[in-house]
């Protein structure tokens, strides 16, 4: 079958047309993209850096949708085809902007809850629904452009939503459960966190269904966001980082006290200011506690930068305070007890 010039043309220009813009694509892509990213990288804000991330994969398929509603527009198709290939090009690029801004709104509130922890909860539960909400906008506008009416996929899913909530009762559950964990600022990743079950560790995400905490020994604990919001949780980091450090001491009866108050306020501050995990700007202080069997007790208070510290703080202060008081003559006793003979009994007495 021989083809006139006429024919030839009407097939290779369109054709063309639909591979330049593949090709311009590219050259965007590797060139004008590129320059973009270093002036980005030069920026302070992080916006740009997101907004080109975002667009860096779809730019070919724009341009090359572009070439191909270009080609089509000077093809001698018949309308009907034409209209379809055109509205399905319409709909590839609603649905490939949306992609691109779900990406955008997930990265700026990551980005933004690293910032300001205090605002925005840094989550993957929160990351996914701002991602969610605009997927989902753009599957109306893309129905609304095929002129499908929302109005009847609304009313069905009201109707069908109360099967599906008795159906996905537990999963629901989780999800509501792990909205208020966040909404409500008691519970953050990074805080560190002890349950009234005993488990205790750094929150380390939150996602739809669970709440993930891990251990010290660095084991993985993976609770269901239900049970978090209903149980007793203890936030060490709430509401600030910094705590408390209590060491109980013991010294004999026959100790000076302000002589062991000066000596052990000193060794604490020193504790402070050198070991990592203090508050160098923190003033200890002392507090007598208990006439003991064998001892006057009292309660050192140092301050730590986070709850582990105080392992760190507890192990250090120990070690030095015992050292001075064996150059102070400071003595720490061991429990006692009288034994008194009556009778050639042995009667113990404590």
């Amino acid at each position: 079958m021989n083809l006139t010039w006429s024919e030839i043309q009407a097939i290779a220009i369109p054709a063309a047309i639909a591979v330049l813009g593949f090709v311009v694509g590219l050259v965007v892509r590797r060139t004008v993209m590129r320059k973009l990213s270093k002036v980005a990288d030069a920026t302070r804000t992080v916006v740009d850096d997101v907004v080109l991330a975002a667009v860096h994969g779809p730019v070919v398929m724009w341009f090359m949708i572009a070439g191909l509603y270009a080609a089509v527009q000077i093809t001698t198709l018949p309308e009907r085809i034409t209209a379809l290939i055109q509205q399905l090009l319409l709909i590839l690029v609603i649905f490939s902007i949306t992609w691109a801004v779900a990406r955008i709104v997930a990265a700026l509130v990551e980005n933004g809850a690293k910032r300001a922890p205090e605002t925005l909860p840094g989550a993957t539960l929160v990351t996914n629904l701002a991602r969610i909400t605009v997927l989902a906008i753009g599957i109306l506008v893309i129905l609304q452009t095929l002129g499908i009416s929302i109005a009847p996929i609304i009313t069905a899913l009201g109707v069908g939503g109360l099967a599906v909530a008795l159906a996905l009762q537990d999963t629901l559950a989780n999800l509501f459960a792990g909205v208020h964990i966040l909404v409500s600022r008691q519970l953050r990743p990074g805080d560190y966190v002890k349950l009234d079950s005993g488990e205790e560790g750094y929150v380390m995400d939150v996602t739809w269904r669970q709440t993930t905490i891990r251990q010290l020994p660095n084991n993985i604990i993976i609770v269901p966001n239900k049970q978090i919001a209903s149980t007793i949780t203890t936030n060490y980091h709430l509401p600030e980082q910094e705590l408390s450090v209590l060491v109980p001491v013991g010294v004999h009866y026959d100790s000076d006290l302000e002589h062991v108050e000066r000596v052990t306020i000193e060794v604490a501050k020193q504790t402070l200011e050198t070991v990592e995990g203090g508050v160098p700007s923190w003033e200890p202080f002392i507090r007598y506690a208990a006439f003991a069997d064998s001892s006057i007790n009292f309660n050192v208070i140092l301050r730590g930068q986070e709850y582990v510290s105080q392992y760190l703080l507890k192990h250090e202060f120990i070690k030095r305070l015992h050292k001075r008081y064996e150059e102070e003559g400071i003595v720490i006793p061991f429990p006692i007890r009288t034994v008194v003979m009556q009778d050639g009994l042995k009667v113990a007495t404590g």
